[in-house]
């Protein structure tokens, strides 16, 4: 529908002042335009189409491609989930390596420390051992003395 514009148009000289010139059709500007951007035009619709085929293109390779990681992520799950228990048995088997290693080491250390101990008690057994006899024999000694003078002894058997 042509504007009001393009009505006005009409009624505009053809020529410039001067001379009368032979008559003349008013120009149709929105047919000139049309005329002139009717073929950029349709270059942009193939151009809008092709696009349009990129876009469906794209979009089919992303879903395929989406679909295959899929598919990958779940293989790779489900190997986890296989491997999982081979993995927890070996950790399992290096803790208890590991204990049992700790464990030997201990008792290793437990049989040096009771082994000083004995080297220890057998070197100041005799001292202690002689001291004692001699503490009592003077304790009986002295008991002896004591009933000799006959007074009650400092220390009696059941008393």
């Amino acid at each position: 529908m042509a504007g009001f514009r393009d009505f006005l148009m009409r009624f505009r000289p053809v020529g410039l002042p001067g001379p009368a010139a032979a008559g003349g059709v008013p120009a149709d500007r929105s047919a000139e335009l049309a005329a002139e951007l009717e073929p950029r035009l349709a270059l942009l619709q193939e151009t809008e189409a092709e696009a349009r085929r990129v876009r469906e293109q794209a979009a089919e390779e992303a879903a395929r491609r989406r679909e295959l990681a899929e598919r990958t992520a779940a293989k790779i799950v489900e190997q986890a989930r296989g491997g999982a228990q081979r993995v927890r048995e070996q950790s399992a088997a290096r803790i208890r390596d590991a204990t049992e290693a700790e464990t030997a080491a201990l008792l290793a250390a437990a049989e040096r420390d009771v082994a000083a101990l004995r080297d220890r008690v057998e070197r100041r057994m005799p001292a202690l051992v002689d001291r004692v006899v001699a503490g009592l024999i003077e304790d009986l000694a002295a008991i002896d003395n004591e009933r000799q003078e006959g007074s009650s002894p400092r220390w009696a058997p059941g008393g």
